[in-house]
Order: structure tokens, then C-alpha cells, then sequence
């Protein structure tokens, strides 16, 4: 019997529902390729563990970016091994599957994570937006006619959405998200300590003492990374302040694509979002400070979802097991070609 599965085809993390059974997979979205063969050497965990620490001819490739695929047949090759870990072999038993794509996709951007999932091994491909099954991930009442508000920040996008009876009435999808959060501490220390650090380094700076308010018992985090001037490994100490402004700017551009979303939603939707509140989702939603922030900037009560990481992935698999009550959230389509 085939199985079916939704997947979370996301830019830091790709994570993989399979009806009946739940989250069974949960890995980065990285790929080491050997650049002499162009042959897939590792995926997923341990692709990322090896970053920084392989020869020259092996590069660590990231097959998305911003949320969509960059290079078609690695992002196809990582997710054909990623479901062989899952269900076996699909030569026998081609699964239907759920992808979730963000919101502010172009036609060909779509068609190509359609195309991916169908060389993966794929007998039918439903595609859905990342808020929808967010907001169903995070049990929010999509089907009901009072309006909900959900704010999805990943690795590559961040999206927010206002929902009601099925459908998103307003969007914004921004590419500015975690990610960008990283690329801006390694500029920052770069520029200011004239230290080099690596992406690795820079993820765990975000997640210890990255913030979008100010927190209690905030302490500075030593880190190391390669002096600029002679060429030797160096500490620098940085401060949760600092990276706090350094992340401002982006935390910035979330807050204003909340603010334009929130501008283009009927004022009858909008008195349902202020009494039910704003849910953040996704990995963003974890960091110091943003609800609050979020909240003192809109005036909203603001939640954040049970286990945010998982949320779009959920989504999928409740999408699965009650597919009739979601037809309007997704519909399956079979390769013609």
C-alpha cells in the first residue's frame, strides 16, 4: 500500500508527516556534494555536522533559498533520500504527497516544487501555502467564519496571513527571516571585530542571546572565529544588546509586512483578530522578545503555537487525515506528462 505524507520542504529544516504515524523525519535542508563527480556525499544532519570541515572538492550546498528550490536536481536528490528514510523504496509503493510552498511564490517557482516531488517518486502532489497549514498546524479555526492571524518566520521567509472559512482574505510573504538574521551577525562581526565566523557559529549566537526585546538576566556569549589582520583563531565577546540591534533591521521589515496585512483586512476580520489574537509559528517564533515586541507594535494579544518548529508540517498531516474538511486548502494533482 502506498503511503502518504506531507512534507515542510523548508530552507533550514525539512520535516516529513506520514499519515497514521506523525512527524517521522526532521532534518536540515543541506546537501555535501563532491563538486570533481557532482555525487551526493551526505544529507540532511549529516551534510550540516561536516559544513566548514570537509577538503575543497566537497561543498555543502543548500538546495533552497528564500523558500524556493535554487538548484532543481540536488533539492530532487535530497528529497528522494529523504523519503527512501521514511517509506523504502518508492519504485513499488509511490506515496501522495502534501508540499507546502510559501505564500508569495511565482508560477515557475511552484511548478518546480511540483516537479521535484513528482522525480522524488511522487504518484499525486496536493500543494498548499506555508500560513494555511501553519494555521491548522497551530489549531487554529480556518474553516469558521471569525478570522484568524498567523505569522510563519522560517529560515528563508516569513509569512503572515489573515484566514477565514477556508481561505487567506489577506498575505504578505517577505524573504527576510532566519537566515537573514545570520547573514547579518556575520557582517556585524566582521565589520566591527574584523573576525571572521562561520554560519554554524552564527545560528547558535541567534539562538543563546539573539532577541527582539530585551530579556532578563541577559548574559554576553565568547565566541571564536578567524582574525581578519594575521590569520589566527581569535574570542570576541558580544552582548545579547548588540545582536539585538543588529537583527533590528529584519525583525523590522516582519513587523511592517504584519502592519500592511493587517491594513488589508475587512474591519469586520479585523475585530475578530483583535479579540482571537496573532499566532506566531515557525522557528522565528522562538526568539527573545517577539511576541512582546509584536504585541507592544500592534496592540494584539500575541501567541505562540504549541511546538512552532512543527507547525507546517502538522498542518500537512492533519490536512491528510481529514482530507475531505480541507478539499478548499488543497487539491492533488497527477503527473500528465
Amino acid at each position: 500500500m502506498a503511503k502518504d505524507i506531507g512534507i515542510d520542504l523548508g530552507t533550514a529544516n525539512t520535516l516529513i508527516y506520514m499519515k497514521g504515524k506523525g512527524i517521522i523525519l526532521r532534518e536540515p535542508s543541506v546537501v555535501a556534494v563532491d563538486v570533481r563527480n557532482d555525487t551526493v556525499k551526505f544529507v540532511g544532519q549529516e551534510a550540516k555536522d561536516v559544513i566548514g570541515r570537509t577538503p575543497a572538492s566537497i561543498v555543502a550546498v543548500r538546495p533552497l533559498k528564500d523558500g524556493v528550490i535554487a538548484d532543481f536536481d540536488i533539492a530532487a536528490s535530497m528529497l528522494q533520500l529523504f523519503i527512501r528514510r521514511t517509506i523504502g523504496n518508492v519504485t513499488f509503493q509511490k506515496p501522495r504527497i502534501i508540499i507546502c510552498i510559501p505564500s508569495g511564490v511565482t508560477a515557475v517557482e511552484r511548478r518546480a516544487v511540483r516537479e521535484v516531488a513528482f522525480k522524488a517518486g511522487a504518484r499525486q502532489v496536493g500543494i498548499i501555502e506555508e500560513p494555511m497549514a501553519a494555521a491548522i498546524g497551530a489549531g487554529l479555526p480556518v474553516e469558521s467564519a471569525s478570522g484568524c492571524m498567523i505569522v510563519d518566520i522560517g529560515g528563508g521567509t516569513a509569512e503572515v496571513a489573515v484566514i477565514s472559512m477556508g481561505s487567506v482574505i489577506a498575505s504578505r510573504s517577505i524573504r527576510s527571516a532566519g537566515d537573514e538574521f545570520e547573514k547579518e551577525i556575520v557582517a556585524y562581526v566582521k565589520r566591527k571585530y574584523n573576525v571572521l565566523i562561520g554560519d554554524r557559529t552564527a545560528e547558535e549566537i541567534k539562538v543563546r542571546i539573539g532577541s527582539a526585546a530585551p530579556y532578563e538576566n541577559e548574559e554576553p556569549m565568547m565566541v571564536n572565529g578567524r582574525n581578519l589582520v594575521d590569520g589566527f583563531p581569535k574570542e570576541v565577546i558580544l552582548t545579547p544588546a548588540e545582536i539585538r540591534e543588529v537583527m533590528s533591521e529584519s525583525i523590522d521589515l516582519v513587523l511592517d509586512a504584519i502592519r500592511t496585512t493587517l491594513e488589508r483586512t475587512p474591519p469586520e476580520i479585523s475585530a475578530d483578530i483583535i479579540e482571537n489574537g496573532i499566532t506566531l509559528a515557525g522557528g522565528g517564533a522562538l526568539l527573545h522578545g517577539l511576541d512582546s515586541l509584536i504585541a507592544q507594535e500592534t496592540g494584539m494579544p500575541v501567541f505562540i503555537a504549541e511546538d512552532p518548529l512543527d507547525c507546517v508540517a502538522r498542518g500537512t498531516g492533519i490536512i491528510l487525515e481529514a482530507q475531505d474538511r480541507y478539499k478548499r486548502a488543497v487539491a492533488f494533482d497527477a503527473r500528465s506528462d
